[in-house]
């Protein structure tokens, strides 16, 4: 699955939302992912910005108020991304943002980093029965664990996303090796969320075999927005795309190097046979700068047996750039 991440991208512009559903619809992604933002719900005036971006904004939870969309608008843009053939998730932080969500009906619930350890909105999630996306960005083990653990008791179709909560996130960051721990740990599909701000974590993610694909997505990279620098633009989107599933049915189809039957009339053209490369005479010793090879194969000795050659006779001239085969060395 992949799944482009919106977040807060749209700046609170219920227009922007709409045009990101549509560009994307376009792009090949499975899905555009939004988080649902009620302020007094999920925050208070004491959250503090994790960076000072806003210069409109001047709280935190001023800022959530300002992203907020309302139940009908939510309904809205799940019925636009239907209409245009993407499906619509969005990441709750409270459980009237699960409310919500439910009423509009989504498929399946993406949890974000923050999110691991709030087990009292995850009880709630679980309950739905729906399919459950856990990002691991902040969780040691330990935690992943128990929240691993907690969620497998509801039964809910349960995959994990490596993710670096980092913004945005250096290759030296990117902890591509946990793709297999997390496999190993917990046998469940395994994604990458990618923070990176360029396609590359992706497509090595794909490399080493993660199904589900979560990046940041904006419109232009000098638009105002904290995960601006952490995003990659529409057009890398479907580059992106593109990428994956090549990578993806790379994987799916193995090649055997002991198979080379297709490839024996390419071996004729492209592999070469021995020549001489100036004229001899009958009783001449061929030495190893006498030597040349010429395509294509099967008009002289194969050029992988030269050794076998030197220091024999000839037993009859050869012209210059003439091939040599076993019937002109005397035996």
């Amino acid at each position: 699955m992949i799944i482009a991440e919106i977040a807060q991208a749209h700046d609170g512009s219920l227009g922007n939302a709409y045009a990101y559903i549509e560009a994307l619809a376009a792009t090949g992604v499975d899905a555009i992912k939004f988080q649902t933002h009620i302020a007094e719900a999920e925050s208070s005036i004491h959250e503090p910005f994790r960076v000072k971006f806003s210069k409109q904004d001047a709280t935190r939870f001023e800022y959530w108020k300002r992203m907020e969309f309302s139940l009908d608008q939510w309904k809205g843009l799940k019925a636009h991304a239907d209409a245009h053939g993407i499906e619509l998730i969005s990441s709750p932080f409270s459980n009237l943002a699960v409310d919500w969500l439910e009423e509009i009906g989504v498929k399946r619930y993406k949890i974000g980093s923050g999110e691991v350890s709030n087990w009292l909105m995850l009880e709630k999630i679980a309950k739905t029965g729906k399919p459950i996306i856990l990002s691991s960005g902040m969780s040691s083990w330990e935690e992943l664990d128990q929240t691993v653990g907690f969620l497998k008791t509801y039964g809910n179709p349960l995959s994990i996303l490596q993710c670096t909560t980092a913004y945005p996130t250096a290759p030296e960051q990117w902890g591509l090796n946990v793709i297999q721990e997390l496999k190993d740990r917990y046998q469940l599909p395994i994604g990458f969320s990618d923070h990176s701000g360029d396609i590359f974590a992706c497509l090595s993610a794909a490399s080493l075999g993660a199904e589900i694909f979560e990046f940041h997505v904006v419109f232009d990279k000098r638009q105002f927005g904290p995960d601006t620098l952490a995003s990659i633009t529409i057009d890398q989107t479907e580059q992106m795309v593109k990428g994956i599933k090549a990578i993806q049915k790379a994987l799916k189809n193995p090649i055997d190097k002991t198979q080379i039957k297709p490839f024996q009339d390419l071996k004729k053209i492209f592999e070469k046979s021995l020549a001489v490369n100036r004229a001899m005479k009958k009783g001449d010793i061929i030495q190893p700068e006498f030597l040349e090879s010429k395509k294509p194969k099967g008009f002289g000795i194969d050029a992988k047996d030269y050794a076998e050659v030197i220091g024999k006779k000839i037993n009859k001239d050869l012209s210059q750039w003439g091939f040599l085969n076993w019937e002109d060395l005397e035996s």
